[in-house]
């Protein structure tokens, strides 16, 4: 028999996880200029369908299906294909004995990351990539970057094996996805005329469906209803506000010395993306202070790509990859075994140095990953397919120029 309650929280932490993508689509829309906001939305949409028909397939499988620990899959890299087209899973088949919830939920659950992820990489080249190209970018990408790591840390895989931790994906998710949007920022080039926000609250919309969502995002990834999943929730409210605030700080003294509405939006989104990797293994006050970190580092990381010249254009890298490295790092030092026994105490816990070498490892395997085989696959797809728009493309738009529609009439 399954946990009514235990069911029904998946089935809303699930729902509330879905909710990202469009929220993200939203932020991103806002961020950018008139002539693309439906290019860079449909970008975030189409993921939804093309990954889940790619976990349908035999992403599932490949991330969830065989361990290291027993020989069931490809050297600990990546699963099997036992679970390809969800054979031999029923409506009814628990996900496992001691969490009495149905597998089709975790499945859906685990879609709903894979469906995110690639999506983050598009806000760092908007304007730039044809639509054909990402397509087969998305595609590629997920079988050679986001299942691999999946497997690797949550499945079972060779990093889980060697004891490392990620609550909910600041190295599978966050990591990957931004460094991947730093390569790509580098294989396409700067665009040629850059805009202000078109519409900055539609970016508070997809700010405020972001931070919903992430509830489900971090305190569901406990795949139960414990003081873990208590813990995941408030520490990621708490890791945001501080972030937001601090943002606002700093923004308010640096610069323009003025406190915006995009700098508070980014720095919740800064606090968020930091939190994911150690939301369910360090209490309160740690959670408080990794916001803090959070926002110093991510700005110190968007100054730097200005600095550098790198049009990241809505800042994926400083925010998301930036965000899950400072993230996947402070677990190291402020890992709490008594938050949650499943993990070392950190060395600010008592703990000695090995979280934070495992942690460092993982990270460093992870943006590698994350930025050499996105150059890769850009190169490759850009044999057979232009991934870089023209120019002319670039002025008229590519809402009209791909798609034949435009946001509103004038």
């Amino acid at each position: 028999m399954f946990d009514i309650g235990l069911t029904t929280f998946m089935i809303l932490a699930t729902s509330l996880v879905m909710l990202m993508t469009p929220g993200l689509a939203f932020f991103y829309g806002g961020l950018g200029c008139k002539k693309n906001i439906l290019s860079i939305m449909m970008q975030s949409f189409v993921s939804m369908g093309v990954s889940t028909v790619l976990w349908f397939a035999f992403g599932y499988s490949v991330c969830f299906s065989g361990d290291m620990a027993h020989g069931t899959d490809f050297f600990g890299i990546i699963g099997n294909f036992n679970k390809a087209f969800y054979h031999g899973i029923t409506p009814n088949t628990l996900y496992s004995a001691d969490k009495r919830f149905p597998e089709y939920i975790f499945i859906a659950y685990q879609m709903m990351f894979a469906i995110i992820t690639p999506a983050l990489i598009t806000g760092a080249f908007i304007n730039r990539v044809t639509f054909k190209a990402y397509i087969f970018f998305l595609v590629l990408w997920q079988i050679f970057v986001y299942y691999p790591f999946v497997h690797m840390v949550w499945g079972g895989g060779l990093l889980a094996q060697w004891g490392v931790f990620d609550f909910a994906g600041g190295i599978v998710v966050h990591a990957t996805a931004g460094f991947a949007a730093l390569a790509s920022v580098y294989f396409v080039g700067s665009r040629p005329e850059k805009s202000d926000p078109n519409n900055i609250p539609l970016v508070a919309i997809g700010t405020a469906l972001l931070w919903f969502g992430w509830y489900g995002f971090n305190a569901g990834s406990e795949l139960a209803v414990n003081s873990v999943t208590i813990s995941a929730f408030l520490n990621t409210d708490t890791a945001a506000s501080f972030a937001a605030v601090t943002w606002l700080i700093i923004e308010w003294n640096t610069g323009k010395k003025k406190p915006t509405f995009i700098g508070l939006m980014t720095g919740a989104v800064a606090g968020l993306a930091t939190i994911t990797p150690a939301a369910g293994y360090v209490d309160i006050y740690s959670s408080a202070v990794i916001g803090v970190i959070a926002s110093i580092g991510c700005f110190m990381a968007v100054k730097w790509k200005e600095h550098q010249g790198w049009d990241d254009a809505l800042d994926v890298w400083g925010v998301h990859g930036m965000g899950g490295v400072i993230g996947t790092l402070c677990m190291g030092f402020f890992a709490n075994k008594a938050i949650n026994p499943a993990i070392p105490n950190g060395l600010f816990y008592g703990g000695d140095a090995s979280l934070l070498l495992k942690e460092g490892v993982a990270i460093l395997m992870a943006i590698s990953a994350g930025f050499f085989f996105t150059l890769l696959l850009f190169k490759l797809i850009n044999k057979f397919i232009p991934v870089r728009v023209s120019v002319k493309e670039q002025t008229v738009g590519l809402d009209i120029v791909h798609h034949g529609e435009v946001a509103r009439q004038n």
